[in-house]
């Protein structure tokens, strides 16, 4: 197992197909579990709950709901963008602009691309994954003196960042599933899990194992430098 740093370093996403006959097992999901369990959280509040789905049945009728891409995203996105290496180099934060459809690039395009896209299935999101983790907060509890329960929403990613390395450790890609958590998608999610109200949906994470080995992407931080400042702000 490589050390802390390291697998920090190795962590990404894993965007090919996993295989969905190569089921993950029991004793590998209990092990990422168990590393969710053991999150930091703000005053140990544990304001999460997790939905290990590795049903079929269930996969795949999660698989069947429908999304639609929606202008605010790419708006968003499109703030997000480098558009050359030496850019993307340069600014070190972000993502190429080349991971997105030549029209998401464009934001005289992005109403008519969120009217005209057609709503596509999760499956293209799940792809293949032969587990998905959901994991679930309760607005109505939060971290006191919190103000916007800032340190709730770092509580739960501390969570993600839990499972993830867990994940890493055991040889599995993982990957965020976002579009679960929207309004919309986390309503049908919410209905076919039986998730009761009010519990929200923090985000979502497909687990497996690639069928391909996955490309190597461009990947930037920004220099010690520049991220940390010592005894006083602007200091290297």
């Amino acid at each position: 197992m490589p050390d802390v740093l390291k697998l920090i370093q190795l962590r990404q996403s894993t965007r090919v197909r996993f295989n969905p006959s190569r089921p993950i097992p029991k004793r590998s999901l209990a092990r990422i579990v168990e590393a969710a369990r053991w999150a930091p959280t703000a005053h140990n509040m544990q304001n999460f709950e997790i939905i290990v789905v590795d049903d079929k049945r269930t996969l795949k009728e999660l698989g069947a709901i429908r999304s639609r891409i929606s202008a605010d995203f790419l708006r968003e996105s499109y703030e997000q963008l480098s558009f050359s290496k030496e850019e993307f180099l340069r600014k070190k934060v972000g993502v190429l602009a080349t991971s997105f459809p030549p029209k998401w690039r464009q934001p005289s395009k992005f109403e008519e691309v969120s009217r005209e896209s057609a709503p596509v299935p999760l499956e293209q999101s799940i792809n293949g994954s032969p587990a998905l983790f959901v994991v679930v907060y309760d607005p109505r509890k939060r971290a006191p003196a919190s103000e916007g329960d800032v340190l709730g929403m770092m509580s739960l990613g501390c969570v993600m960042e839990n499972v993830w390395l867990t994940a890493q450790s055991l040889g599995l890609g993982f990957q965020i599933v976002s579009v679960f958590a929207g309004e919309q998608v986390a309503k049908t999610v919410k209905r076919i899990l039986g998730i009761p109200e009010p519990l929200r949906i923090a985000f979502a994470a497909r687990l497996g194992y690639p069928l391909a080995k996955p490309p190597t992407y461009l990947r930037v931080r920004r220099d010690p430098g520049v991220v940390a400042h010592y005894n006083r702000y602007g200091t290297a």
